[in-house]
């Protein structure tokens, strides 16, 4: 019977993953489906290295290069902010926080990251684009930094959660033998530590870049939606995942701007599925 009941569990995980892997398989191949019909009218070097997104122009001008660099802005400034913060508290709770602190901590990342992504982007409307739109003295504060800050917020408590076990993992012994040799607690952490675990941080990062990536409510309330080249973190933007989102509902099934919309999700999906690989083949580093 326990056999038997072992045997069936283990059928039964395979059956998930493959049922998992069959399903993405089929989001792809829609994608592709729908996506790919937008290549009769424009050729994949104009779709993807345009500078002009006017869908509803005659003809319709279906460049994505603003909302690639737009994603691209964004994501690079919530990592130069997340990663940093993100990684210096995953090394506080995981090494230096005493123990009622570092469950405290743990549960407020947690409840950081519970909080629907139409909420954080609320408060960012509210507080944080008024207080970008001051400090730098700019016609509106609807821009990439704004976007940027509030996706740092939302990367974190991926990153710090993943470090922080990355680091926890790290054999005792480790710890031990350099405090023996006379290292004292920060040479410990960042000669030994650090090194041990970069495996699982690099992991942490690009999981959390990947979330960045991915978001879409927040970003389109505090971004701006201008479909334009940036030419700095303190302009409007538009994101791809935002495009989808503002444009699908208005866009007639089966027009060229349909068909772009499924075009965008398949580059984003590419994006996500390499960043995804990426953190797999880090996570599972043999050092």
């Amino acid at each position: 019977m326990h056999k038997f009941k072992e045997y069936f569990i283990e059928k039964l995980i395979l059956i998930c993953g493959i049922a998992s892997i069959f399903f993405v398989g089929l989001i792809f191949i829609f994608l592709l489906k729908e996506g790919l019909a937008v290549f009769k009218t424009v050729g994949p070097f104009d779709f993807l290295l345009g500078k002009k997104w006017y869908p509803i122009s005659e003809p319709a001008q279906l460049g994505i290069l603003p909302l690639i660099m737009g994603s691209l802005v964004v994501t690079l400034g919530a990592a130069v902010i997340s990663v940093p913060i993100g990684v210096g508290c995953a090394i506080y709770i995981a090494e230096i926080a005493p123990l009622k602190l570092k469950e405290v901590l743990k549960a407020g990342i947690e409840l950081l990251a519970a909080i629907p992504s139409v909420v954080l982007g609320f408060i960012g409307m509210v507080t944080l684009v008024p207080l970008v739109k001051s400090v730098f003295k700019l016609p509106t504060g609807l821009t990439a930094l704004s976007g940027s800050i509030m996706l740092a917020f939302m990367a974190m408590p991926t990153i710090v959660s993943i470090a922080e076990d990355a680091l926890y993992s790290v054999p005792k012994n480790y710890k031990e033998g350099a405090l023996a040799l006379g290292a004292t607690k920060w040479q410990m952490i960042w000669r030994v530590m650090l090194p041990a675990a970069s495996s699982g941080i690099l992991a942490a990062i690009m999981l959390g870049i990947g979330r960045v990536i991915g978001e879409t409510m927040a970003v389109m309330m505090i971004t701006g939606n201008a479909a334009v080249m940036p030419n700095s973190i303190l302009v409007p933007v538009r994101t791809l995942t935002a495009t989808i989102a503002a444009e699908m509902g208005e866009a007639v099934v089966g027009s060229e701007h349909y068909f772009a919309l499924f075009a965008i999700g398949i580059v984003l999906f590419v994006i996500s599925f390499i960043i995804n690989v990426t953190a797999d083949l880090f996570l599972h580093k043999r050092q």
